[in-house]
């Protein structure tokens, strides 16, 4: 769970009291400071400080404009390709794809407008934990009045029930306090007026108390040194609000991608229109054919298959326990090489359990003495026990009483109740508690429980064996309870203090404690470790219970490095941690701010950092990580709100299937790129040909074919690629580079090389054997109303059949990357099969069907044509299947001599 931050320097709350203010400084001089007497402040004094310190709220940051945000989005480069399209598409006088197109971009610009108002949600709903009103003394007269006009100074009232409305420091009295949605904890904390801990974080402070709190017990009086943003609630907010959310790599490669495709679309249609204008052509006629080549290049399906992609994989995890809030995050999760993660309740069940103990007499071996001590130690508990029979409380006691009774001794809490005579409760300054209880026949008796340092001083007689069993059952991973007890004489009164009681006790023994690993949290680690992922833990528990959890998942492997005190840390210290080869750290004893401070420093090495956290003060570093990742279970609503990922089952598992959906919607994603960059060469081959030749070869491909192509016949395969399951092998492959394009050198060589120009050597020999076979020469007329006019027709119409039906090859190539098709299965993607069956379908009906003959300038193709371009989705897969094997051979021989060079250096 989630620890509490650390005490902040004694300047931090300074700009309100003068910039020396120190909280757990002697109380008399705190009053004196805050210029606070025993009646309070005095109305006026009140609202003058109103005045200088401004309102008890948690400010927010002023919002931009919605008008200029949505702006933004719409001139976003691919946007802009989109909005290009979609005129091409008016200009065509495909009214209905136009629309559609709009459509698309006006949903993207919505999705990317909800993205950018996260912080500020997360801002409001810190806000919503502030209460209202409060009860405050002034003039000596004490008063409700709203939570807003508090000030540093004025002296509050806390009751059972009440929502602590600023940050104080208790004066008198004592309180139980719900801190939960600041560290996460569910157990209750205790809160006294007293002295502070020495060198304590600021949360663990057992007199201080915080703004959205609540007091579950007690009453108490406090006097306020921090309001507004200067709580540590209004510290988180403008945390939040500072820490930016830069793009995820997928949304900066995709503007890249943008760029890159407009400059070659444009630069291409502006140079055929110089060569159509140059061999002769009609102005309009060149210019029909730069809109045409224009169009050919511009992937009007790009941004809804990234999207759909991106919505696949949300839905996919959604089902196995992790709710997306960020379509992007889905691929930035596959770049994901770093995960930082909490222990209890992530890595580990968040159930103590009892695991060992040790008796004076028995040492670890079991006997009459180990149920002795297990009935005391569940006797000095205050767990209850619920209608439907299940324990509740703290997990440490629950344990205890489940404990005692595994072990025959078993408790009966209403008896334990009914003989308790007085109850000290945990101190964490004394780091224990006891308990008078009178045992029926063993009359009263003095019971303590705490940590074993605490309690052994206590002892009438040292027991030096107990501090070395307690060292060897804590580097065991286990927290080390001591128990010992002392008998009262016969008729004696029970001490009336604490000191009195605690005194010439008894050692019973030791208690061991364990909070077991989650079973599949060991293989989720060795998966991550294959694929090249590092995993460190930021907890707030000591570091051997720790390392300990770490050795058992395989955390560390094959070097581990424990940081037991990582609040001190520096960042020098931190950079040369981060950057040891084969290590992951366990930073123990952390705060909020070691996360973040971890999350900013793994950002400026270069990595890509999955944070996970459950508390309000981890809201920073969730905003910070490139993914955020809260606990659905146990987390706070401002920390899901500032996260990106919730995992519904808080199950670190969970983040690696996650990982693994990342990773394959990024190869989704790229090979949908592999896929409508492939079939470019095949458009502009043909228009190349007619100009190169200077007219004698005719025009193999009309704009409205072109069109057709790319709005018709492309699309469904497109979008059935984003579909694709994840190819071998995923999670054996390091991450990828963040500095890595989206397209690669590779991927330009396969679709443009291999791909497509294989598409445009059968496409043109379509074309070519068609007007042979009718006697065409270079150069003949190919015009209406001459001889070979029909022909011509029949001629282009196979070049468009030839290229749909080598798209149909390429969709079954870009299936995979490394692997075979065989091992993936040619059946296991229907949608693309569906697809596939639909463009033919379509194809078939623009060849075939007069009215669209018209339209599209085809001709029915005769049956030696159709056997022709029938052959070709073969010929492309094969060519490409030809070259996958090629690659995998040469890098299974590169593996084989560095593991041949590997032993021979040995």
């Amino acid at each position: 769970m989630t620890e509490a931050p650390s005490r902040p320097k004694a300047a931090e709350p300074g700009p309100q009291a003068g910039g020396a203010l120190d909280p757990l400084e002697p109380l008399p001089l705190l009053r004196r400071e805050l210029g606070t007497g025993e009646r309070g402040l005095s109305d006026r004094e009140a609202a003058r400080r109103l005045a200088v310190y401004g309102p008890n709220e948690v400010r927010r940051k002023a919002r931009t404009s919605l008008g200029r945000e949505l702006v933004r989005q719409l001139v976003h480069p691919l946007a802009l390709l989109l909005w290009a399209a979609a005129a091409m598409a008016f200009v065509a006088d495909i009214a209905v794809l136009g629309w559609a197109i709009v459509a698309v971009i006006l949903l993207n610009a919505g999705f990317a407008l909800l993205q950018e108002r996260q912080a500020e949600q997360a801002v409001e709903t810190l806000a919503r934990y502030l209460p209202t009103h409060a009860t405050v003394i002034r003039d000596g007269r004490q008063e409700t009045a709203e939570a807003r006009d508090l000030v540093p100074g004025d002296l509050i009232v806390l009751d059972e029930g009440d929502k602590i409305p600023a940050d104080a420091r208790l004066t008198e009295g004592g309180i139980e306090a719900d801190l939960s949605m600041l560290t996460g904890e569910s157990a209750p904390a205790d809160r006294v007026a007293g002295p502070g801990l020495v060198g304590a974080p600021m949360i663990q402070e057992p007199n201080l108390v915080f703004s959205g709190t609540t007091c579950t017990g007690g009453q108490a009086q406090a006097i306020v040194f921090a309001t507004g943003d200067h709580t540590e609630i209004g510290r988180i907010a403008a945390l939040s609000q500072r820490t930016r959310r830069d793009p995820s790599p997928l949304e900066q490669q995709v503007k890249k991608v943008a760029w890159l495709i407009a400059a070659v679309a444009v630069a291409m249609g502006a140079v055929f229109l110089v060569v159509g204008v140059a061999v002769g052509l009609p102005l309009t006629d060149s210019l029909m054919f730069a809109i045409g080549l224009l169009v050919a290049n511009v992937p009007e399906g790009l941004l809804p298959t990234i999207t759909l992609a991106l919505a696949v994989g949300v839905r996919v995890l959604a089902r196995q326990g992790a709710v997306i809030k960020r379509l992007s995050a889905v691929e930035t999760l596959g770049s994901t090489n770093v995960i930082c993660t909490d222990k209890t309740g992530t890595l580990t069940r968040n159930r103590m359990r009892l695991r060992g103990t040790w008796t004076p007499s028995n040492g670890t071996d079991s006997g009459p003495w180990t149920g002795e001590l297990m009935r005391a130690s569940a006797l000095c508990t205050t767990v209850a026990r619920e209608e439907n029979g299940q324990l509740h409380g703290d997990p440490t006691e629950v344990a205890l009483v489940e404990g005692s009774a595994a072990h025959a001794a078993p408790v009966d809490l209403e008896a334990r109740d009914a003989g308790r005579r007085a109850q000290f409760r945990f101190d964490p300054r004394l780091r224990r508690m006891s308990v008078i209880q009178d045992d029926g026949a063993r009359g009263l008796r003095v019971i303590v429980k705490g940590a074993p340092e605490a309690v052994l001083s206590r002892l009438a007689d040292g027991t030096a064996s107990a501090a070395d069993a307690a060292e060897r059952l804590a580097r065991d991973g286990m927290r080390v309870l001591a128990v010992a007890e002392r008998e009262l004489p016969p008729g004696s009164l029970p001490p009336g203090s604490r000191e009195d009681a605690e005194q010439g006790l008894r050692l019973l023994g030791l208690v061991g404690l364990y909070d077991p690993p989650r079973p599949e949290v060991a293989a989720a680690v060795r998966r991550c470790h294959e694929a090249g992922l590092r995993v460190h833990i930021v907890t707030g528990d000591n570091g051997a219970t720790a390392a300990a959890v770490a050795g058992e998942v395989g955390i560390g492997v094959p070097h581990l490095h424990v940081v037991p005190q990582s609040e001190s840390i520096n960042d020098h210290e931190l950079d040369h941690l981060l950057t040891l080869p084969d290590t992951e750290v366990v930073f123990a004893r952390s705060s909020p701010e070691t996360k973040l401070k971890v999350a900013d420093a793994l950002r400026a090495h270069g990595q890509i950092v999955a944070m996970t956290g459950d508390g309000v003060n981890d809201a920073p570093a969730l905003h910070r990580a490139h993914i955020g990742v809260a606990m659905g279970l146990s987390g706070t609503d401002v920390a899901r709100e500032a996260s990106t990922m919730v995992l519904t089952d808080d199950n670190f598992a969970t983040i690696v299937t996650a990982i693994e959906s990342g990773r394959r919607v990024y190869d989704n994603v790229r090979k949908f790129i592999v896929y409508i960059f492939a079939h470019a060469p095949a458009e502009i081959v043909p228009f190349l040909v007619f100009a190169l030749s200077a007219g004698t070869v005719p025009l193999p491909l009309t704009v409205m074919q072109i069109l057709a192509i790319d709005l018709g016949t492309e699309t469904l395969p497109a979008l059935a690629l984003g579909r694709e399951r994840a190819e071998p092998g995923v999670m054996s492959r390091p991450p990828r580079p963040s500095t890595q394009g989206v397209i690669s050198r590779d991927m330009l060589v396969r679709s443009w090389g291999c791909l497509g120009m294989v598409s445009a050597a059968l496409v043109m020999t379509a074309f070519f054997y068609v007007l042979w076979r009718a006697g065409w020469h270079p150069g003949d007329a190919t015009g209406p109303g001459s001889p070979l006019h029909h022909a011509y027709v029949t001629a282009t119409t196979a070049t468009f059949a030839g290229i749909v039906t080598c798209q149909v090859g390429t969709a079954i190539a870009a299936r995979t990357d490394h692997a075979a098709l065989r091992d993936i299965g040619f059946f296991t993607n229907p949608l693309l099969l569906a697809g596939i069956a639909f463009e033919l379908v379509f194809t078939a009906a623009l060849v075939y069907v007069p009215p669209l003959q018209g339209v599209f300038g085809t001709a029915a193709l005769p049956l030696d044509v159709v056997a022709l371009i029938a052959v070709f989705p073969v010929l492309v897969w094969g060519t490409d299947e030809l070259r996958r094997r090629a690659r995998r051979n040469r890098l299974h021989t590169s593996h084989r001599h560095r593991e041949i060079h590997h032993v021979a250096h040995r």
